[in-house]
């Protein structure tokens, strides 16, 4: 409760234009939708308020929608938590922001978006249109669960729905099978008989239903695989360019994940806590034994240093139309397609890439325009599938001018 009361205080309710926003207008439009049409369903046609079964199932129904809204507002108005402005530790380890006029706390992140740099940043979330961090990502986590199952449970209602309705309205002939709308089907007859738009209006519930349990599930999923890992989506992409620069420079020495806790429960308390507050401040963390507070700051400052891991090159080896979701390129590509307003790039064969960063099926980076045709562009940064892309050697220039400091390493 003082979570919700956070919410609605009135030093809050200049959040409320985070509302006006595509992403919240579509993912509360869902939510309504779904759960109004499962209400109605369930109480006109399929399953009615004076019995038992009926009364509990629509008090589940009702259960579904408000721990949904709540932790979906909690997510979007509590926030990820800010780095306070001017913040400005005594270390030497911690990169400086221009923007904040503060130094980046462990594992914070500028943020374009917000323009504040973030606790713990994972990502920046269009559906919530605010970032996804230490403060709400046990509430973004608790809302990527909660909503496919209570699409599940709406999904089932309309499918029950349709079916006892429509099972006395089929006629079934040799080569074909009609539907009289016209037809009673149970006795009494309903206060609102069950015609052509209510028939309509389930349907194309039900296809909302399924849809967000598809790819809301697979969102929870990678959301559970990083926390029991206590990673970020971002985290995950420095400790891959910190491997690929360790091999590329053949040093010995192993890179360790420092807030890795050693096992799969403990990793798990660091966001889900009984208080529904996460241990810790946001701007200090715990600590697998053996490693340094700042060791992925420190890692951050090496690749920053060098100019080879600042950016992965990958070469072209498939074309890609700029899609959002591509059919083409593979379910899991595009079940994982990421959750950003950030835009996607065209990829043809042969061509160059930077990238920056990534996840496991998806990279974002720069593609270098040698066109000089297109006035006042020279390149073209976003989104594009991981499996379109190979990685590519250093080219000859890059590599001499590397060679002397691999030799000295």
């Amino acid at each position: 409760m003082g979570t919700f009361c956070s919410v609605i205080k009135f030093e809050n309710l200049h959040e409320l234009k985070r509302l006006c926003h595509w992403g919240p207008i579509i993912a509360l439009g869902v939510i309504a939708i779904c759960s109004t049409m499962a209400m109605i369903d369930s109480v006109l046609w399929y399953w009615p308020l004076h019995t038992t079964g009926g009364s509990v199932n629509f008090i589940m129904l009702i259960n579904w929608t408000v721990m949904i809204l709540y932790n979906y507002f909690n997510a979007m108005f509590v926030g990820p938590g800010l780095v306070p402005l001017g913040w400005k530790p005594d270390t030497m380890y911690l990169q400086y922001c221009k923007v904040c006029q503060a130094y980046k706390a462990p594992r914070s992140h500028h943020c374009r978006k917000c323009n504040r740099c973030v606790m713990k940043m994972d990502h920046h979330c269009p559906w919530i249109n605010n970032c996804c961090g230490y403060q709400n990502h046990a509430s973004f986590t608790l809302f990527l669960l909660l909503a496919p199952l209570g699409c599940i449970h709406a999904a089932f209602i309309f499918v029950m729905t349709m079916y006892t309705q429509l099972y006395n309205r089929l006629s079934f002939g040799w080569n074909t099978v009609r539907i009289d709308m016209n037809a009673a089907q149970r006795d009494p007859l309903p206060i609102f008989p069950f015609g052509l738009a209510a028939f309509a209006a389930t349907l194309f519930a039900l296809g909302l239903a399924l849809g967000t349990t598809i790819a809301v599930g697979m969102l929870f999923f990678i959301q559970m695989k990083i926390i029991l890992r206590n990673k970020t989506s971002i985290e995950s992409w420095i400790e891959e360019k910190a491997k690929d620069r360790i091999q590329y420079y053949q040093l010995d020495e192993v890179f360790v994940f420092p807030y890795d806790m050693g096992s799969r429960w403990r990793n798990f308390k660091q966001v889900f806590t009984w208080s529904g507050v996460p241990e810790g401040d946001g701007l200090e963390w715990p600590i697998r034994e053996g490693c340094h507070q700042y060791s992925l700051t420190i890692e951050q400052l090496k690749q920053k240093a060098d100019k080879r891991v600042r950016s992965v090159r990958y070469k072209v080896i498939e074309d890609y139309s700029g899609a959002c979701c591509p059919l083409n390129k593979g379910i899991k590509t595009f079940f994982t397609s990421p959750c950003t307003e950030e835009p996607r790039i065209q990829l043809q064969k042969g061509e160059f890439i930077l990238a920056t960063r990534g996840l496991r099926y998806w990279l974002y980076g720069d593609k270098i325009l040698d066109d000089s045709s297109v006035e006042g562009v020279s390149r073209i940064r976003g989104w594009f599938p991981r499996n379109c892309v190979e990685k590519c050697p250093c080219d000859v220039e890059t590599d001499q001018a590397l060679e002397g400091e691999k030799k000295n390493r």
